[in-house]
């Protein structure tokens, strides 16, 4: 049996590979098309803002 702190080690170790090899991916179609999308909503999200500003500008008499 495998001593806890070879254990810990190993694991620590396949981790490090882990994220190492994660990090070094390209990116991918599905990960564009999502980045867009985000685009698209914060965009969508400021002009909604902007037009609930107007309108209550209006409702001021601004």
């Amino acid at each position: 049996m495998m001593k806890p702190e070879r254990t810990i080690g190993a694991a620590l170790i396949m981790g490090a590979l882990l994220v190492a090899l994660s990090a070094c991916q390209k990116e991918g179609p599905a990960e564009q098309a999502g980045k867009e999308l985000d685009q698209a909503t914060e965009k969508v999200g400021e002009q909604i803002e902007k037009a609930g500003d107007d309108i209550q500008d209006a409702a001021k008499g601004d």
